[in-house]
């Protein structure tokens, strides 16, 4: 069944282990009914005799060890009409099951028949009711999630139809009986889904249960509820209209009151259907529990007001009746210690959320704080969401986000936060979690919030801080003197920390050297207590003492924008081998001057990275180091993506056309490992491109785009890189650079076609393909031909789209470019195919297939087959589209192309409607719209049309409308000529 994970098949044993069927040593005996009527003696399956005798062994394995008399039997087999020889046959039958099955299992007594002796779990029924009963047991404890994952065990012995071919009254009546316990254990398991807020992931399998069963009330009921959690309304509400006039037209009855109260519940927008009345977290493959909290301080001083009343907070919230999630807001200036003392709280209420810390650095204080929606993918890929299962807009990654940490107990803190507004989609909003956040404004605008107002510290709390570091022997004989320092410090810790780190280095030094250091003008008081002038006075202290190597260091990765830098892209920055790169850093770590992300990753506080940018003015010597560094970062990177493009894509020549670059980069040996490089580097990278505006490196940061364009093609970033691209193109066009610009409206020609906005991508193409014309750029030229083809067959213009597919096609042979001339076939292949040539469509993209193949597995591959699985719907050859369909989306899903995986369900769906299939392609078109598609809202609109259509003809036509309806307003802000379509659907219908 489609969306029930396996599990072990009881019915093969694995002869290395133990099961409940018993070891192969002792060879037990083991029956199917929950299938075919089946017989194995260990691993050797035994004959069961003809369809009568299969009959009587069934009838026997079903009476549970009672004893079945022979006229039940007779009945059982024959019903009303046996034959004359009826008592004779079945003595035969038995007399033959005994030979098979061995002495003391089918044996007689009162003139009847039983099946005996049998181990426990011999019998695959036996097993589904024990383990049905445990699920029941689960659920009344209140652990669905064991219980669901009972349920699936007992879907998952099922074997296709019961008592298949097994004839007589008796089977008929057991087969019906079993196949209601099944649909009814599905319910079960669907309600449980619910429950668990898994509402977006049971529309499709719900779509296609009321497609089988349609008089079903239970599964329209729950089809409506997940609807109307997935924001999908008005489509809910339809569902019960359907149902109201299938039952009238049917049976003449009403809808049962449960059904009824729903509906009113809904039109109502009754909180109490927003989420689910007993979530509990669906658990992963493993257990996903995140412990991102930064190590705290262990010599952490003072606060104990501050401490004492955010650790009260936090305990009430995680004990049963606690307030729902509290929030509590700290805020102040740069290095009083916001972060500090949130982490050290944190970490004493570790034991209060056992399912979690979660940690960001939402870096508000710098020029580009943090996305709101970057960061909810991080998040979920911590709480063990896949990729491929993280949507695109921040509405609904927040959604999910809330979802997942439902029943959960979890603390989230999020530091550095620029305001309110970025704060509030990262907040849990549920019973039992809790957030701790740091900015330097007060969050006076968010909602509920405990705000905590965190000054300097007292002279004697700084006083006890300086101490602990530097040592009580130390101190206490110049306690004037420390009394000075940490004056001068403004009682800031951070500035009292970096201050006393230095004074424990310099064991020569004494407390009134350092005190007379602080003297200095630039280090007063009321320059240390004048915002970030007097943070950079306080890190002069610790930057000062720096080895040459770790101050070059400290100074030139500073420069790089992005969240943090990897080990790798750090020896770049340095032109340093990576083992004597992570010794710098690591000391850098240990003067409080950089913070370890992650084993390999590192980043800056944003007030540090201000600091060391000033100090690269300053300092570095020659000036032109500072744009070689950066110049080695983009070369590094670009050089990466390059592999990376290469690895996804072989053969192709684009490799070859980008430009050179002196550093290396990384090199993969396995394809899922470049991908995890690309996604992880994606906002590093994309940084670097923004940062690459000089004439001397505004190229390759186009190329650089370029070659990371599966960043919006998966759609894992898209919103990022279509704001780096639209930066690029403006750069390229101040810079006057002709060949540059034409690369980068290129890319973002690229960009618009994957989000479906047709008369932007045609705008960008024409100027790209002028620009690209000027410099000679075949590379570009070939590619934005074959963006203007895909256009032209957006806009209808077959005709055009050939005229620039050929052109396409012609360029890119002429550079040796196989697999992008093999794409561009499959792309002349859909010109053909609108242009009514059917036959010539299918054999061009069968072509396109041909060439592909001899590259292996690649995302290329899959589009070919895509394009074959198009062509073939039109020749309306089904059986073979859904063959090539279903190659692509297997090599989608390994390459993890998520919109290219939803455009593929689309057009199965095409062919399951096609072919007369409805409830299929329900179910399909489900899938498309949960994954995304490639084409943004207007292919959104196709897909909401083609489920309609699957609706309309399952007789749910009030759904089909509000499916419709959505369609159309997609269409018509998009102002797409299908909107007419659409129109044309809806006015017959609301005419009658």
């Amino acid at each position: 069944m489609d969306g029930v994970p396996r599990v072990p098949d009881p019915r093969v044993p694995d002869p290395g282990e133990p099961e409940q069927w018993g070891s192969e040593r002792s060879a037990p005996l083991r029956f199917s009914v929950l299938g075919p009527v089946r017989a194995w003696r260990g691993a050797e399956s035994l004959p069961t005799g003809s369809p009568q005798q299969r009959a009587l062994l069934a009838a026997l394995l079903l009476r549970e060890g009672r004893t079945a008399t022979a006229s039940e039997l007779i009945d059982a087999l024959w019903g009303d009409e046996p034959p004359s020889q009826a008592l004779a046959a079945v003595r035969t039958y038995a007399s033959r099951l005994r030979k098979v099955l061995g002495s003391g299992v089918l044996v007689s007594e009162s003139g009847g028949y039983a099946i005996r002796s049998l181990e426990d779990g011999a019998l695959d029924l036996a097993l589904a009711q024990e383990l049905a009963a445990d699920a029941e047991k689960a659920r009344n404890a209140g652990d669905l999630c064991h219980a669901r994952a009972l349920i699936n065990k007992v879907l998952s012995l099922w074997d296709g139809e019961v008592l298949a071919s097994v004839p007589g009254p008796y089977a008929d009546t057991q087969r019906t009986r079993l196949d209601e316990w099944r649909l009814q254990l599905v319910e079960s398991r669907l309600d449980m889904d619910l429950e668990q807020g898994c509402h977006a992931e049971a529309i499709s399998e719900l779509t296609a249960l009321t497609a089988a069963h349609p008089l079903r009330e239970r599964l329209r009921e729950l089809l409506m509820l997940a609807l109307y959690r997935s924001g999908r309304q008005a489509e809910a509400l339809a569902v019960y209209a359907d149902t109201r006039r299938l039952l009238a037209d049917e049976l003449g009855v009403d809808p049962r009151p449960g059904l009824t109260e729903l509906q009113q519940r809904i039109l109502q927008a009754d909180p109490g259907l927003a989420e689910p009345s007993a979530p509990v977290a669906e658990p992963a493959a493993a257990p996903v529990k995140p412990a991102q909290l930064p190590a705290t301080v262990p010599d952490f001083t003072g606060r104990a007001s501050f401490v004492a009343e955010l650790s009260e907070v936090l305990s009430a919230t995680s004990m049963a009746g606690g307030r729902v999630m509290a929030v509590s807001a700290l805020a102040g200036i740069g290095g009083v210690g916001k972060t500090t003392l949130a982490v050290h709280v944190a970490h004493q209420a570790r034991g209060s959320f056992p399912d979690g810390q979660l940690y960001v650095d939402l870096q508000g204080a710098g020029a580009r704080a943090a996305e709101p929606e970057t960061v909810l993918g991080s998040f979920l890929r911590a709480l063990g969401t896949a990729d491929s299962a993280i949507p695109d807009s921040l509405e609904e990654r927040a959604a999910l986000y809330r979802s997942t940490l439902d029943g959960l107990q979890v603390l989230v803190l999020l530091d550095n936060a620029r305001d309110a507004a970025q704060v509030r989609p990262l907040l849990p909003g549920t019973e039992g979690c809790a957030a701790l956040v740091t900015s330097r404004v007060r969050m006076v605008d968010l909602e509920g919030a405990q705000l905590v107002d965190l000054d300097v510290m007292s002279p004697e709390e700084a006083l006890q801080l300086f101490t602990k570091i530097v040592g009580k022997e130390r101190v206490a004989s110049e306690r004037k003197a420390a009394l000075d320092v940490v004056a001068a410090c403004g009682f800031l810790p951070l500035a009292i920390r970096i201050a006393a780190s230095r004074l424990a280095s310099r064991r020569t030094w004494t407390v009134s050297v350092l005190a007379a250091k602080l003297a200095d003008e630039r280090r007063r008081l009321d320059e240390l207590q004048a915002g970030d002038l007097a943070v950079k006075a306080t890190f002069e202290l610790g930057y000062g003492q720096l080895e040459p190597a770790q101050a070059r260091a400290f100074r030139l990765l500073g420069l790089a924008d992005g969240p943090d830098i990897s080990l790798a892209a750090a020896a770049a920055v340095l032109d340093l081998p990576p083992d004597d790169t992570e010794d710098l850093l690591e000391s850098l770590v240990d003067t409080s001057l950089l913070e370890s992300a992650a084993p390999g990753r590192y980043r800056y506080h944003d007030l540090v990275r201000l600091y060391a940018r000033a100090c690269a003015e300053r300092d570095e010597q020659p000036p032109g180091e500072r744009d070689a560094a950066m110049s080695r970062l983009l070369d590094f990177y670009l050089a990466t993506a390059a592999r990376v493009y290469a690895m996804e894509r072989p053969g192709d020549r684009l490799v070859d056309h980008l430009e050179p670059t002196e550093h290396a980069g990384l090199r993969f040996t396995e394809g899922a490992a470049a991908l995890d490089w690309l996604y992880t580097e994606a906002a590093p990278l994309l940084a670097c491109v923004r940062q690459s505006t000089g004439t001397d490196r505004l190229r390759r940061a186009v190329d650089l785009l370029w070659a990371s364009k599966d960043l919006t093609e998966s759609g894992a970033n898209s919103y990022q890189y279509e704001t780096t691209a639209r930066a690029m193109c403006d750069a390229t066009r101040a810079a006057g650079d002709v060949r540059a610009e034409g690369r980068a409206r290129t890319v973002l020609t690229d960009v618009l076609l994957v989000s479906g906005r047709i008369e932007q991508a045609e705008e960008q193409a024409r100027s790209a393909m002028e620009l690209a014309g000027s410099a000679q750029d075949a590379t570009a030229i070939s590619w934005v031909a074959n963006n203007r083809g895909l256009i032209c067959l957006h806009q209808g213009r077959y005709a055009d789209g050939k005229v620039f597919f050929d052109q396409a096609i012609e360029g890119l042979r002429a550079a040796g470019n196989r697999p992008f001339e093999a794409t561009s076939l499959c792309n002349l292949s859909r010109a053909h195919l609108g242009m009514g040539n059917v036959t010539k469509a299918v054999e061009i993209a069968r072509r396109g297939v041909a060439a592909h193949a001899e590259f292996g597995r690649t995302v290329r591959l899959a589009n070919s087959h895509y394009a074959v699985g198009v062509a073939l719907t039109r020749a309306g050859r089904h059986a073979e589209a859904l063959s090539h369909f279903s190659d692509a989306l297997c090599i989608l899903s390994d390459h993890r192309q998520r919109l290219w995986e939803g455009t593929t369900h689309f057009r199965i769906a095409e062919v399951h409607l096609a072919a007369r299939r409805p409830a299929q392609a329900a179910q399909h078109t489900e899938q498309a719209l949960a994954l995304g598609c490639i084409g943004g809202d207007r292919m959104r609109g196709s897909v909401l049309t083609l489920l309609g259509r699957a609706l309309s003809e399952l007789g749910q036509v009030d759904r089909a409308r509000a499916c419709w309806r959505e369609a159309l307003n997609l269409y018509e802000e998009n102002g797409a000529p299908e909107a007419d379509e659409v129109r044309a659907l809806l006015t017959p219908a609301a005419a009658a």
